[in-house]
């Protein structure tokens, strides 16, 4: 069976059983396991710390990002 064959199949079918298999084939993907999710993260904020510590991106308190928000939308 090829796969128009296939769509012509599942395009048969009812909401509900379509929802299940779209379920069903996402589960199936491969997605990133929680170690490698952490791991992704730990990479991002040494890179960030890096940036920080080199002085390449500049700090700014909470107060001064507030004040800059409202001002975009004045």
């Amino acid at each position: 069976m090829n796969s128009s064959a296939i769509e012509q199949s599942v395009l048969g079918l009812s909401k509900p059983e379509r929802a299940h298999l779209v379920h069903l084939l996402l589960d199936s993907l491969d997605a990133p396991s929680g170690t490698d999710i952490q791991d992704i993260w730990l990479n991002e904020a040494r890179h960030r710390a890096a940036d920080i510590d080199s002085g390449k991106v500049n700090l700014v308190s909470g107060e001064q990002l507030e004040r800059e928000v409202q001002a975009l939308f004045k």
